[in-house]
């Protein structure tokens, strides 16, 4: 049997720090979504923290211009469509009378995905199967929670003190995000002049 090639002929391995490549048996995990493409128009949005504990949620005003916390809510150890996690995220919806939902997707710096990634992707499909046919983004969170963290810092909020908030803030640095990237994506005419979001308006 030939000795195992090493160096750089030697293909990667997956670890910690390096998934596992797609393949036949692991098809590639969709990027996210592009705020402005398939735009449901005016109306008030969800953003939302998936995390392992808790789901931190925030909404908009109907004319999209500025993200606010709503409420976080406890992870449910049950993951059925009926979970109570999931309930009440359908109930929040409904109450706001909600038109999209924006579920951050966890994303290292270069752009990898790890188990979290996963979580959310399985949540967010959860909350698409009761919501249908309002539709379910996801949305790069790269840094929100870091974003978050420092924001509360500078009103005043102290580490400690961050710990109730911080999932709420994360949702709302998510969905700004959303928000901010959406406006100017809408903002671009496509070449009939008719100002709808066109892909190449970002």
């Amino acid at each position: 049997m030939p000795p195992a090639p090493s160096g750089p002929d030697r293909p990667a391995q997956p670890g910690p720090d390096r998934p596992a490549q797609p393949g036949p048996d692991r098809p590639a995990q969709p990027g996210p979504d592009r705020p402005g493409v398939d735009d449901p128009g005016r109306g008030r949005r969800i953003g939302i923290d998936v995390g392992s504990v808790r789901i931190g949620v925030a909404s908009c005003d109907p004319d999209c211009i500025l993200a606010t916390p709503v409420e976080t809510v406890p992870r449910s150890k049950e993951k059925g469509p009926d979970a109570p996690d999931i309930r009440r995220i359908v109930e929040l919806v409904e109450e706001y009378e909600a038109v999209e939902v924006i579920v951050g997707l966890p994303q290292t710096l270069r752009g990898e995905r790890g188990k979290a990634a996963g979580l959310a992707s399985a949540f967010a499909q959860r909350v698409r199967r009761r919501i249908d046919p309002i539709p379910v983004r996801m949305a790069d969170e790269r840094l929100t929670t870091v974003t978050a963290s420092r924001a509360l810092r500078e009103s005043g909020v102290s580490a400690k003190g961050q710990r109730p908030m911080i999932d709420q803030a994360a949702a709302v640095a998510i969905l700004q995000g959303w928000l901010d990237e959406r406006s100017r994506a809408v903002n671009v005419t496509d070449s009939d002049g008719s100002g709808r979001p066109t892909e190449d308006g970002l």
